[in-house]
């Protein structure tokens, strides 16, 4: 049997697979700090929402995740999201390192690794490939997602 912590991993990532946004906000601690190369300080209910946008966004979406492990604090899984990026159309595989801190039986931090140039190559293009590993190129890539994210909320 494993790990309770684990569980709630495997319970996420579930979620995740099937578009659940919802289920997957309840994996998280109310004051959940989330972070990614794209969204790197989400807290409490936007990390839920953040969530909510990119599952009701999804289009050709596929989900893979293993090499769960976990303990009574921490703990960490691989993962692997196929989808088309909506703005350009263009496929994208992108590989993600995920790590979590848990307290009282909640995710309480969840920062996810990525290359965000390896990204950026997938969803953009050729301009994604000339210009994605620079500095206000990446910085532009988050501020776009920042603001798809206030648009989702307003919008709710």
């Amino acid at each position: 049997m494993s790990h309770p912590n684990a569980e709630l991993i495997i319970r996420f990532y579930q979620a995740f697979q099937r578009l659940d946004a919802d289920a997957m906000a309840a994996c998280y601690d109310q004051d959940v700090h989330f972070s990614d190369p794209v969204f790197q300080d989400l807290r409490g209910r936007d990390a839920g929402d953040m969530w909510r946008m990119l599952t009701r966004r999804a289009k050709g979406f596929s989900l893979s995740f293993e090499d769960v492990q976990a303990d009574d604090r921490q703990g960490s899984a691989r993962w692997v999201a196929r989808y088309t990026f909506a703005a350009t159309g263009r496929p994208v595989v992108n590989r993600i390192q995920a790590r979590f801190v848990f307290r009282d039986g909640k995710i309480v931090e969840h920062r996810d690794s990525f290359d965000l140039w390896g990204w950026a190559r997938q969803a953009l293009g050729l301009k994604g490939w000339l210009l994605g590993w620079l500095p206000p190129v990446q910085a532009a890539i988050r501020r776009q997602a920042q603001q798809g994210l206030a648009a989702f909320k307003a919008g709710r």
